[in-house]
């Protein structure tokens, strides 16, 4: 039986790709506030601050050209963490930590698609109940979401206080981690609270975001796989499946369904080998 030879896809021109839409090149940094929301709406969703390990475009690398972050505080390109908390509340973009528990930047038109993938399916004040009793809510979480339910927006000094989480700080922290990941509750704002006088304002995505539930009503899983897939191909070009999965947490029999669409469509094509990688992988087709 004859072997199949994945087809070569050299490295040098995934990295060029990249270069562009990451925003590498000098001329094309985002140096504005505007410019980085248009730089989210264009790559659909993308990290906050670059995360080790996982391929995907980040504002600060589409400001800095930097794969990682200095520990030096007056960094020009720290002026992101401003941008950032400027726009909580504004609906420009969709920040909250969503992919890989992560500082995450979604735009508006996309965001329907993520959600259509949580946990949430109808009444976001009732549903979670049955989440719990299935395992899949935490009782930090379901604490955490009940006093958000019942009082309204809190600042994070409040908001452990009476989930009775106040010197559970590792637990309330994952807990918070968890709500957002799900789409279930979002940092609105920003408090002078603390000692540091620094505190994220959190709400409920629902309330927050009314129409967010309605909008994704009409999409349905499959759908928001390939739509989320496509837009992850735009901005990396290659991937294999393993990185996919690593960033989405997808099963791997609804990525390849969703992978399937995809190359039916003639937009990306199985079968790669990067540089000679064993693992075989999927890019844009325009790259092969």
């Amino acid at each position: 039986m004859a072997v199949k030879t994945a087809r070569s896809l050299p490295w040098a021109r995934v990295e060029a790709y990249r270069a562009s839409t990451y925003r590498l090149h000098l001329a094309r940094r985002v140096r504005t506030l505007e410019q980085a929301i248009a730089y989210v709406r264009e790559r659909g969703f993308v990290f906050f601050w670059p995360i080790q390990g996982v391929e995907l475009p980040s504002l600060w690398t589409a400001v800095t050209g930097l794969f990682h972050v200095p520990s030096n505080h007056d960094h020009p390109g720290h002026v992101t963490w401003g941008w950032k908390d400027q726009m909580l509340g504004q609906k420009r973009w969709y920040y909250a930590k969503v992919l890989r528990r992560k500082g995450t930047m979604i735009s508006p038109e996309v965001a329907p698609y993520f959600y259509a993938l949580s946990e949430n399916y109808g009444d976001p004040e009732e549903d979670y109940l049955t989440q719990y009793g299935e395992g899949k809510m935490s009782p930090a979480a379901k604490a955490i979401y009940e006093v958000l339910l019942r009082e309204g927006p809190l600042h994070t000094q409040k908001l452990r206080k009476k989930a009775g989480l106040g010197r559970e700080l590792y637990q309330f922290g994952k807990g918070l981690d968890e709500l957002q990941a799900d789409f279930k509750v979002i940092p609105t704002g920003i408090a002078k609270a603390g000692r540091w006088k620094y505190a994220f304002i959190y709400d409920c995505v629902h309330r927050h975001y009314p129409e967010l539930p309605q909008q994704a009503r009409a999409i349905d899983g499959h759908q928001a796989r390939v739509r989320l897939l496509e837009l992850y191909f735009r901005s990396v070009g290659a991937a294999q499946i393993g990185d996919i999965i690593k960033l989405f947490g997808w099963e791997r029999d609804d990525l390849e369904d969703a992978l399937g669409m995809l190359e039916s469509t003639g937009l990306v094509r199985g079968g790669w080998s990067l540089e000679g990688q064993k693992v075989e992988g999927w890019a844009l087709r325009e790259l092969g």
